[in-house]
């Protein structure tokens, strides 16, 4: 098992695999861009640091984990393992509550401590639902979304593609929420938000596109 990223929101992925059956597996991290880490996380995991590593790696465990955050690096860095022969996995925390009727969670989905989701939500390819935040019925969230700590998304909400929605924010009943979107933290978002805008605030109103 390989977990992309050696710093920060990759951490946590370690800590919700030591909390769940996957602590069974061996561990690697991958991280290219860093300077000064050293060969060994925590003095027992070793970091690969080429995508020359990777595919050779890939020859014998294939599955990896999305450790970082940012919607579209995550996409990309998915991308590139797939092309060498990874296998996209999803994370999903002992500690998460997760509705048993309808509720659809795609592949690479990072669900980490004190998550609730309720029942007919539906959570796209690569999508981080981080701790403590709450997802009600029948909302669809798309893919490579970022959901960060404490935001709340109430029942009958859509969200499109590669949002970003900041710590402590409301989503309040029926609200669509485009593509590309970055609703600031704190925010209570009452009406729907277009593509490719930013909306801060309570009320939340646009930023800039």
């Amino acid at each position: 098992m390989i977990i992309i990223g050696a710093k920060g929101f990759a951490k946590e992925v370690l800590e919700v695999i030591f909390q769940s059956a996957l602590a069974e597996e061996e561990i690697f991290f991958f991280d290219n861009v860093s300077s000064g880490l050293p060969k060994k996380l925590y003095d027992r995991f070793h970091i690969l640091q080429s995508m020359d590593e990777v595919k050779e790696l890939c020859k014998s465990s294939s599955k990896f984990l999305l450790g970082i955050g940012g919607t579209t690096l995550r996409n990309k860095l998915a991308s590139d393992f797939k092309q060498v022969g990874g296998t996209l996995e999803t994370l999903i925390s002992p500690y998460a509550q997760i509705g048993h009727f309808s509720t659809l969670i795609g592949a690479g989905c990072s669900i980490m401590t004190g998550v609730v989701i309720t029942n007919d939500v539906q959570i796209g390819e690569g999508t981080l639902v981080n701790l403590n935040a709450t997802i009600g019925h029948d909302t669809k969230v798309g893919a490579y979304c970022d959901i960060m700590p404490g935001v709340n998304i109430s029942g009958n909400v859509s969200i499109g593609d590669f949002c970003n929605i900041g710590t402590g924010s409301v989503i309040l009943p029926k609200v669509k929420i485009g593509n590309y979107v970055t609703v600031g933290a704190g925010a209570v978002v009452n009406k729907d938000v277009p593509d490719n805008t930013t909306v801060i605030g309570i009320p939340a109103k646009p930023m800039n596109k």
